[in-house]
């Protein structure tokens, strides 16, 4: 496609709005870290959140991507300037360096890798965090800019950072780069398989197989799903690289592996809005574990620019049918429509709301991408392959082909309005079929018609085809009836969603006990915030029966009666139209006996552990760490699928410490969960006891020895924290300490309580 335009509609108000985002942001800060990084005075202060910490540098590479493509599909001149003193600002500070590297990260921790002697952990590279992930970002928004808008200034920069990145890396060895890979490096293996097709520099080509993880990938390739407990978003940009590197060499390990995890994902890792992810890691086949940190938005990213690849291999409605639900439930969702912030997780916790960023003080991973989404929505409405155009999604849009040889306006207000017209405004050469995606949620049969008159399609891979000889002015209608149905969670049938088409129809609950504001610099600030009672819908009725459209301009449906306790009436309407409110995409929906004998035991038990959790952190999982303080020495972490659950510990001389919210005037008491199977832990022939101390800020609190072998179970202990040391104090450290030639854990999970136990 030469063009596509939006033409109105709530993703043309989303796009306008995340256009507005892209022009407030200042330039000079996004920046700024990459001259303190060379060792030179920014011009202004850098941005709080994210751009003050380690990872800083990120945004400016997202801003770029974004502002290119938005530049692109609005053709706002101010945004093409901006995007020009970026480059110039990216230039200057890349010329300080005589190897031509710029980043919003000192150089040095590349240096110490380059050297082959190097300290790596999953988060942790060289002593700085994910260097490869945050540069990664600087060399995407580069590349597209130069792809895009066709800069020059871009791929000069781009290949000058290429060029540090290949010479530096040259020497190491196989196994010092596998390495290496064990911390997130984002899609370096994508940036390098790119910048090899806009050059045909072979080094490139060569670099982007050497960033093939083979600890992940070759499981994938064997077919062998082993994803559960890894971090999530660290691999689909693995994986959109070796898609992309199939594109390239043609080598079917590479195909296997991007078709192979599309489908695990999806099919047995996915939410109701079609995104994934709990605490940012994978859980286990087909769990759907509810909870406030679900489904991150950068997984749902970067999952829609790997279906749009495999779409090319394989023309099937299927990658659509998700790409859609995706789009409109979660990415659609996930902006502010009144102030353009986005989401990091979207909450799948029922009773809970969405956590948006603040304009100075985020820029999350999900800030980033969130720049980038409004700027993408043209990206697949249509797509031309060979001599057939695609309409993948129904969004109204002009789309022009070659050069304006032929254009095409699709005009419909869909979900509101049941069929969509396109119309050829201008006839070419290049189409000689047009191919409707027949979407799985249709109700009944579709009618096509041409200029008002039936016809009757052939259908291929879940699309219907006409052939025609167009003319200009040519109008084809197509019916899409949608109906009511159920998506039942993988875990649980009674855990169910209700749906409109594709449109995900979540409960709004309303404000009560609402926070202040739900735009925030932390997005985990309000993770305890009081939840409400959310009513289990009780009926042995047919959906249909006990849900009714009460504003069909705005698609709010009306439940009869049947919320317990109290006979409540319901309200539900589009997700991606709920903000500023609390809200559940799950309900509990069962029969009156079913009703009788489970009750509202699953809410009590949440109601409580919400009420005497007062703060807790998931060892192995990077935010949760990072966002208490993590400090180690001698500190490994993993993931167990025997108990499905990540753990840390510490080893010979070692410690970690997380910083823990206390409630000074209660009682206190830490709630650590171990492995009934850990006790004795033998390395390189040495056997290490796990004999270790609990310190609060320093004082001993317990004494733990684990010397019994046992089942591998989860199990929990509670130690009462005396007064004396949470007096005065809103937290406290929580360390875990191992003398020589001794462990520390592993530990489970950490919870500080106001009560005894759960």
């Amino acid at each position: 496609m030469q063009r596509v335009n939006l033409l109105d509609g709530m993703f043309k108000n989303s796009q306008q709005k995340g256009k507005e985002y892209l022009l407030y942001l200042d330039i000079d800060r996004l920046v700024a870290p990459c001259y303190e990084a060379a060792g030179k005075t920014a011009k202004k202060e850098r941005y709080g959140g994210w751009e003050s910490m380690e990872i800083a540098g990120h945004s400016i590479g997202h801003w770029l991507s974004a502002a290119a493509t938005m530049y692109q599909v609005t053709g706002d001149e101010a945004l093409n300037k901006k995007i020009e003193y970026a480059l110039s600002e990216l230039a200057a500070v890349q010329s300080i360096d005589k190897d031509g590297y710029v980043s919003g990260v000192p150089r040095d921790c590349f240096d110490q890798v380059f050297s082959g002697e190097f300290e790596v952990g999953n988060f942790s590279l060289g002593g700085s965090w994910v260097p490869w992930y945050s540069i990664h970002k600087i060399y995407a928004g580069l590349i597209d800019v130069h792809y895009i808008i066709g800069s020059k200034l871009a791929l000069e920069i781009v290949t000058k950072l290429a060029d540090w990145a290949y010479n530096g890396l040259q020497s190491l060895t196989k196994d010092q780069f596998q390495r290496m890979l064990t911390c997130e490096h984002g899609g370096m293996n994508e940036v390098f398989a790119d910048l090899y097709v806009i050059t045909n520099d072979m080094r490139y080509l060569e670099l982007a197989e050497r960033f093939y993880h083979e600890k992940v990938l070759e499981p994938l390739a064997k077919g062998k799903d082993d994803l559960e407990g890894k971090h999530a978003n660290t691999q689909i940009p693995k994986v959109i690289g070796v898609a992309k590197l199939y594109n390239i060499t043609g080598k079917e390990k590479y195909k296997r592996i991007a078709t192979f995890f599309w489908d695990q994902v999806v099919h047995y890792r996915t939410y109701a809005i079609g995104g994934n992810s709990i605490r940012e890691h994978f859980g286990p086949e087909n769990d759907e574990e509810l909870g406030i940190l679900t489904t991150e938005t950068c997984n749902t990213y970067n999952m829609l620019k790997l279906t749009e690849i495999l779409f090319g291999w394989e023309q099937s409605a299927h990658y659509y049918d998700y790409y859609e639900r995706a789009l409109y439930n979660h990415i659609l969702a996930s902006q502010d429509p009144d102030s353009g912030m986005k989401t990091y997780f979207v909450s799948s916790e029922p009773g809970h709301f969405k956590v948006y960023h603040s304009h100075d003080h985020s820029f999350w991973c999900c800030t980033g991408t969130g720049m980038e989404n409004p700027a993408r929505y043209n990206r697949r409405i249509f797509e031309k392959i060979a001599d057939r155009l695609y309409v993948h999604l129904f969004i109204s849009a002009e789309a022009s082909i070659k050069n304006d040889d032929m254009v095409v306006r699709q005009q419909t207000n869909f979900p509101y309005q049941l069929n969509t017209t396109i119309t050829i405004e201008k006839v070419g050469s290049e189409v000689k079929e047009i191919a409707f995606r027949k979407p799985y949620w249709l109700s009944g049969a579709s009618t096509i018609r041409i200029n008002g008159n039936e016809v009757k399609p052939k259908e291929d891979n879940g699309y219907l085809i006409i052939e025609h000889t167009w003319q200009k002015g040519d109008q084809i209608t197509y019916d899409l009836p949608l109906h009511l149905h159920r998506y039942h969670a993988k875990d649980d049938k009674k855990k169910q969603a209700i749906m409109y088409g594709p449109i995900v129809l979540a409960g709004a609950l309303g404000r009560e006990n609402f926070p202040e504001t739900d735009i925030l610099h932390d997005h985990q600030a309000l993770n305890n915030h009081p939840l409400i009672n959310v009513p289990v819908l009780v009926t042995n009725e047919p959906l249909n029966d006990w849900i009714k459209i009460k504003d069909a301009e705005k698609l709010v449906f009306e439940t009869e009666a049947i919320g317990q306790p109290g006979h409540q009436q319901l309200q539900l309407k589009p997700f991606y139209d709920i903000h500023h409110e609390r809200y559940t995409i799950y309900w509990n929906i069962m029969s009156e006996q079913e009703f009788k004998e489970f009750g509202d035991e699953e809410r009590k038990r949440k109601a409580r552990e919400q009420k005497i959790i007062v703060d807790e952190v998931t060892p192995n999982e990077q935010q949760p760490e990072v966002d208490h303080n993590i400090q180690v020495k001698n500190s490994t972490s993993g993931y167990s699928n025997d108990v499905h659950s990540g753990w840390r510990d510490a080893r010979d001389e070692g410690y970690f410490s997380y910083d823990l919210r206390v409630e000074p005037e209660k009682e206190m008491y830490l709630y650590i969960t171990y492995n009934k199977s850990d006790f004795m832990l033998e390395i390189n022939g040495k056997k290490m006891e796990r004999d270790f101390e609990i310190k609060i800020d320093g004082h001993v609190l317990a004494r733990e020895h684990f010397n019994k072998p046992n089942i591998g179970e989860l199990y929990s202990k509670s130690y009462p924290i005396p007064k004396a040391l949470i007096n005065d104090k809103d937290k406290v450290t929580v360390t875990f300490y191992a003398e020589k030639n001794k462990v520390a854990g592993g530990v489970y999970h950490v919870r500080m309580l106001n009560e005894p136990s759960l």
